[in-house]
């Protein structure tokens, strides 16, 4: 398989599958120096790994990371920094029933079409386990960057919506965030959502979500007018992460609905300062960054496997239902708010390096 390898200056390929021995992710282009230690990593690990609350799959991994490589006295040394994590709770019993069926809204029917072979135990690579691999690059993506542009640089994400019940985004509070199973930004709406997500798992079903990523700190420049646009590198990454449908840029979609005058940012000066009324734009002008805050938001379908009878075909091309039993997300989207942080950290590295390359600031 090919395309395993993301980024252009600060690269980085994952490897392995679901219910394989291990996965991992070897980084490319990290600067030398860098103070990195290997719970640096496990901090943003621990946000993502499974089993955390009854809100999330209950398979039940310790996501612990171990560098490899490319790490020397605790500095990064300028060369590859490989990192592993094994697989400890894979339960690939749950499906030899299903091994010849293809799950409806999975990649299942795809990859067998593409490939001619699958690995249907837990989806193997196109599995989400394998994002776990990619927060590990973006801890070090984090690291990086808040060594070089200082405290000021912080990404954080949340989910905005759960289903068909949204929260209010001008109630942001990060401390919240931290402080609730489902990444909500908004405290008064977690109770309601609590109910919700329950009755939703207990129905054997599955909700989408919303989830929106918010970057303060980013210098002003990053990004090329054509070919390489912040905006467009920042969408690319998120749609990469398994299950994303669509991906909004600021006002996003909603910038159709407005006026000329109600959508341009209008810019003052204040003092000595410059200012944005407002941010529309998401922090992008022109595909490059403004020095606003970079909003992202991305929609995450409703995870596919449920416990709901539905027709498929089998790999014999013949017609059936499935059923998915075993341990999975009721909502997919909550556990994809650090993926894309981190996912955020490493879009910005890659374009601060390209920055200093060409432009020398």
């Amino acid at each position: 398989m090919s395309f395993n390898t993301f980024g252009k200056l600060f690269r980085f390929t994952t490897w392995g599958e679901s219910h394989g021995p291990a996965i991992g992710c070897v980084v490319d282009g990290c600067p030398p120096n860098i103070k990195i230690k290997e719970n640096d990593i496990q901090i943003e690990l621990n946000k993502r790994k499974p089993g955390q609350s009854k809100f999330t799959t209950q398979r039940k991994e310790d996501d612990k990371v171990e560098i490899l490589s490319g790490i020397f006295e605790g500095k990064t040394t300028g060369t590859p920094i490989s990192m592993i994590i094994y697989n400890k709770d894979m339960r690939s019993r749950d499906y030899e029933t299903i091994k010849n069926k293809f799950r409806p809204g999975h990649a299942d029917y795809t990859y067998f079409k593409k490939y001619g072979i699958r690995d249907y135990k837990g989806g193997g690579r196109q599995s989400a386990r394998e994002t776990a691999a990619r927060v590990a690059a973006g801890a070090v993506a984090k690291k990086v960057l808040e060594n070089k542009i200082g405290k000021k640089y912080k990404v954080k994400g949340a989910v905005t919506q759960l289903g068909i019940l949204g929260c209010d985004p001008k109630k942001w509070n990060d401390k919240t965030i931290d402080k609730n199973p489902f990444f909500c930004p908004d405290r008064s709406i977690i109770k309601l959502w609590e109910k919700y997500l329950l009755a939703i798992r207990k129905a054997g079903s599955s909700c989408g979500a919303v989830v929106e990523v918010r970057a303060r700190g980013v210098p002003i420049g990053l990004g090329a007018p054509i070919y390489s646009k912040l905006d467009m590198d920042l969408a690319s990454a998120m749609m990469s992460i398994n299950a994303v449908k669509g991906v909004n840029i600021g006002s996003g979609m909603n910038s159709a609905q407005l006026t000329g005058e109600q959508n341009s940012d209008e810019i003052i000066k204040k003092g000595k300062k410059i200012k944005f009324i407002s941010n529309n734009a998401g922090g992008i002008l022109g595909g490059i960054s403004s020095g606003q805050e970079i909003i992202i938001s991305f929609a995450v379908k409703p995870t596919s496997s449920i416990l709901s009878s539905r027709k498929t075909i089998d790999k014999f091309g013949k017609n059936t239902n499935i059923s998915v039993k075993g341990r999975h997300d009721p909502c997919v989207g909550i556990r994809a708010v650090p993926i894309g942080e981190a996912m955020m950290h490493c879009v910005i590295l890659d374009h601060y390096l390209m920055n200093k390359a060409q432009c020398q600031s």
